[in-house]
């Protein structure tokens, strides 16, 4: 990819009230999220989110991708560890049955000491919380499904 290129795509996401941009062409791809970081990287191949995924008890368990309910899934936009509250004592961002809308915070992603707030893009109500506190979390995994 043409280093004017990405020079351009910085310019673009300092400009803009975006957080991240990923741009994919052929076999590359590049991803700016603010803060500085600058990763190229080959783009994946298929990505399958993981068939099971661990629940905390509080958290309507699912035990394989079949089982996910129907509804809007929130995915992980990147590696790193979830966190469902800004603090260990703090109240959790969401709660099953919750009403979301656009643009609420849902949970925090802590990535190489940068902690990423996820949002929803979706309105609606949380029907299911696929991530436990503190587990690690992979890129396009569930986190959320909201219906």
């Amino acid at each position: 990819m043409d280093i004017r290129k990405i020079k351009k795509l910085i310019e673009l996401l300092e400009d803009s009230s975006l957080t991240e941009i990923e741009i994919v062409e052929g076999e590359e791809s590049v991803r700016l999220a603010r803060g500085g970081m600058v990763q190229a990287m080959p783009a994946p191949a298929v990505v399958t989110p993981p068939a099971a995924v661990a629940a905390a008890p509080a958290v309507e368990q699912v035990e394989e991708q079949d089982q996910i309910p129907e509804g809007e899934a929130v995915l992980s936009p990147m590696v790193g560890t979830f966190y469902g509250a800004s603090s260990p004592e703090a109240e959790a961002f969401v709660s099953l049955g919750q009403r979301v809308g656009v643009g609420d915070t849902l949970c925090i992603i802590e990535a190489m000491k940068m902690f990423n707030q996820i949002e929803s893009d979706v309105s609606g109500t949380v029907v299911a919380i696929l991530a436990e506190n503190g587990q690690p979390v992979e890129y396009d995994q569930p986190l959320f499904v909201i219906r």
